[in-house]
């Protein structure tokens, strides 16, 4: 890249269009510009098994060992919440959570009430975990779009997580935005609005682009430069009293993605640990090993 910036060609996906690319540098996050009417905006999350602890496999269902380790909101699902409320609270608007799972996924939903979000739904599914990308896609769709009819409001942005910690997959976002025949952009970092339309900033592996998106549309979210807020007493005792409205999940068909089996990675043996004072002579018993061991 020349001088940071480079000017880049039009995206031939409908309604999105990059504006500049320019390298990765540090700096404070932005908030959004102020938009001249409220939005309504969607953030679909996932309850995964906390990642800050190790989880180890049954040896006799051969399936994770989840006894005892606390269900949390998807970790970039957190992030993508976080960027939802920011931008309400610079444009004004509305924030909904949509889950999809069983009776105890409504305690994330609360944890999400607690930092931002206005209001929140589950499709209840006791067998979510079962279901691949695609069928989650069609019933985050039917999910929307219930409550859009529900509610007489329509959503102008929906936000997703780039991935989820226990499958990641990373396909979900995708998927929902072809199902929408909305545009989509992954990997965003930030994101403002206004005039009809938002602009994000996407992180790419040579820095960022950024990129302008008509609405409505999909957003899978990446880590960005801020950190997810944390409840208050006075947001946890407000989220108690809101409701969370169950819907039914729609029947989106077969699995078209089986997982077989889930297994560890072979353990690999301890190293041999060389003593000499010498370095040539280091690396002659190295070499000697190494030629025992059939490695060269």
């Amino acid at each position: 890249m020349n001088g940071g910036e480079t000017a880049v060609k039009a995206a031939k996906f409908r309604d999105i269009t990059p504006v500049r690319q320019y390298p990765r540098r540090t700096g404070s996050a932005g908030t959004g510009r102020i938009l001249e009417e409220n939005m309504e905006i969607l953030v679909c999350v996932k309850q995964v098994p906390d990642d800050s602890v190790e989880i180890s496999l049954d040896p006799k269902t051969g399936a994770p060992a989840l006894d005892g380790v606390t269900p949390v909101v998807n970790a970039f699902d957190t992030y993508a919440l976080e960027m939802a409320v920011r931008l309400k609270e610079a444009a004004g608007g509305e924030v909904t959570v949509l889950s999809i799972g069983d009776e105890s996924v409504k305690n994330s939903l609360k944890n999400c009430l607690a930092v931002g979000a206005d209001y929140a739904y589950l499709a209840a599914n006791d067998a979510y975990q079962s279901a691949d990308p695609e069928i989650i896609a069609k019933e985050l769709k039917a999910a929307k779009e219930a409550i859009e009819e529900k509610t007489g409001k329509k959503f102008d942005i929906v936000f997703c997580g780039k991935e989820t910690t226990d499958f990641a997959s990373g396909q979900v976002g995708t998927i929902l935005a072809k199902e929408l025949s909305a545009p989509v952009t992954a990997d965003v970092v930030d994101i403002t609005a206004g005039e009809g339309k938002v602009t994000v900033k996407q992180e790419t592996e040579e820095g960022y682009c950024m990129i302008e998106s008509g609405l409505p549309c999909v957003v899978t979210v990446n880590k960005p430069e801020y950190d997810p807020r944390y409840p208050t007493i006075k947001s946890k005792m407000a989220a108690r009293k809101k409701p969370i409205e169950e819907l039914a999940a729609e029947e989106a068909g077969a699995a078209q993605v089986e997982v077989l089996r889930v297994y560890a990675p072979a353990k690999r043996a301890a190293g041999v640990k060389i003593k000499a004072e010498d370095p040539a002579e280091a690396v002659s018993q190295a070499l000697a090993m190494m030629s025992e061991a059939k490695a060269i």
